[in-house]
């Protein structure tokens, strides 16, 4: 008996105290999980307070709907409804200042989160100091070495380069005007004609004859 007058009295409070309609079904979600109320009781406990005309009773369609009495709220004149609305509009004020600041310390949280830590920093100094050491060390190394080719005598190899390759162009051009004299009064192929002789082309050898 205890345990539904604790019932009753609790969703009785509740009502009084959200001042909103309810369904019994809301009650119920609303206050089972922290007070383990059973769906059959709240129900019960609901229609026995409209029954007492403890709170008031609607019906839309198969849904009943309950809400507080409103009687036993003292009546607001035009004054405090004008000054209400003047709270309301603060405080609605106050939760877009309060929003838009959210927003702005989630966008610099996850600009932090993407940054690296002061031991990651320190990490990546130390890595980079030992890799310019690294490099130092080489180019030092490259500095200090007896056997550098200077420009005069890369000159001079590439001058030689160029005068080889035309003689080659030279050679090979010579070497080609022969065979196809020779090939004009030859039976058989040219193919035939250059194993018969036991002659190897740049081609045979897979060689690409340079550009000066």
């Amino acid at each position: 008996m205890s345990k539904k007058v604790d019932c009753v009295g609790l969703i009785l409070a509740y009502l009084n105290e959200k001042n909103r309609p309810y369904s019994a079904q809301d009650v119920f979600s609303n206050l089972q999980k922290q007070h383990g109320l059973g769906k059959t009781a709240v129900v019960k406990a609901m229609e026995q307070l409209a029954v007492d005309g403890k709170i008031k009773e609607k019906t839309y369609g198969k849904q009943k709907i309950y809400f507080a009495d409103q009687s036993q709220f003292t009546a607001v004149n035009d004054v405090d409804l004008k000054a209400l609305d003047g709270q309301v509009s603060e405080l609605n004020t106050q939760v877009q200042s309060i929003t838009q600041s959210c927003k702005q310390l989630d966008a610099e949280l996850k600009a932090l989160q993407g940054s690296l830590t002061t031991d990651e920093v320190t990490a990546e100094i130390k890595k980079l100091t030992a890799e310019c050491a690294a490099h130092r060390a080489r180019l030092q190394k490259i500095k200090s070495a007896t056997n550098h080719v200077t420009p005069e005598d890369k000159e001079k190899v590439y001058k030689e380069r160029d005068v080889y390759v035309k003689e080659w162009k030279k050679r090979k051009r010579l070497a080609s005007d022969m065979m196809n004299a020779i090939l004009e009064g030859y039976p058989k192929s040219k193919k035939q004609f250059l194993e018969e002789v036991g002659v190897e082309t740049d081609e045979d050898c897979k060689v690409v004859l340079p550009s000066t």
